[in-house]
């Protein structure tokens, strides 16, 4: 894995994992490469230093990543136990439940983000669930 330093076309730094350098150029030239701020996608590599490990670091490092990737996991598969999939119909049916309109349950499923902050600015209680990317990603 390979950590990058990376900063959108209005100066937003935000950091990005790749598994490798042609990974990322890959996603950039794809167009794939979002800023969490603002969601643009006119992001770059931002100038960084080198930066070189010190004893134990990288074995520290991924064992923060496997706890992060357990927690991910724990948390996919608790709500995939405990709450309904409702797919693309999910917001129509977090408005239905939030207006009363529906029995009140837990639901997961799918949204854009545009709808996703449609939701949001309702009022309507929404979060994204974690995912992993994918192991050939």
């Amino acid at each position: 894995m390979i950590r990058y330093q990376l900063v959108c076309n209005k100066n937003h730094d935000f950091e990005g994992w790749f598994r490798d350098s042609a990974a990322y150029d890959t996603q950039a030239k794809k167009g794939l490469l979002v800023c969490p701020t603002c969601n643009s996608k006119r992001v770059t590599k931002a100038p960084m230093a080198p930066a070189v490990s010190k004893k134990g670091e990288l074995a520290e490092a991924a064992a923060k990543a496997k706890a992060v990737r357990e927690w991910v996991t724990n948390v996919r598969q608790h709500v995939e136990k405990n709450a309904e999939y409702v797919g693309e119909r999910f917001p129509d049916e977090a408005r239905a439940i939030h207006y009363g309109d529906a029995k009140e349950r837990q639901i997961y499923g799918e949204a854009s983000l545009e709808d996703a902050r449609e939701l949001v600015d309702e009022g309507v209680p929404v979060a994204p669930l974690p995912s992993l990317p994918r192991a050939d990603s």
